[in-house]
């Protein structure tokens, strides 16, 4: 195994030197495209040569990926920019009957914050996952009460 060779994710600027996302950033095209890889070109000495072989896979590490992938895709799908539809002030909660929507959750004081930090971004620039990374609040529980907020008619879409 070559796990040590694996390092924690990271995002690289591009480069117009590497691998085909090059040639499709090219200006006549400029697709947002991007490389996912376990491994960078030129940090294990066996990469595109016959002593490549599928023993430097494990299991555990397409697990990873795989749910990395995921979370991206996730990201990706439900990420939007809001709008508050009561943007002078902070709207009454308890008679909405929000608060009680979190109630008895492990997770209600952090869902409470969710709410609180989406109402005071949903100013028509922030996306959720700008919500979640400043409210330091897992991308899903910012997705999932901005849900709740936008059923409750507090906040909106941007485009909508």
């Amino acid at each position: 195994m070559l796990t040590a060779h694996f390092a924690a994710p990271r995002l690289e600027a591009f480069s117009p030197y590497g691998y085909d996302e090059r040639q499709f950033c090219s200006p006549g095209f400029d697709l947002p495209v991007g490389l996912l890889e376990r491994s960078k070109y030129g940090e294990f000495p066996e990469y595109h040569t016959s002593a490549d072989n599928l023993g430097f896979i494990s299991a555990a590490h397409l697990e990873e990926s795989f749910q990395m992938i995921v979370r991206i895709l996730d990201v990706l799908e439900n990420d939007g920019i809001y709008v508050s539809r009561n943007p002078k002030c902070e709207p009454q909660l308890g008679k909405r009957g929000l608060y009680q929507a979190i109630g008895g959750d492990k997770d209600a004081a952090r869902k409470q914050m969710a709410m609180l930090w989406a109402l005071n971004l949903a100013d028509g620039e922030h996306s959720v996952l700008d919500m979640a990374e400043r409210a330091g609040i897992p991308f899903g529980i910012m997705a999932d009460t901005c849900k709740i907020l936008e059923d409750a008619d507090l906040i909106r879409r941007r485009g909508d």
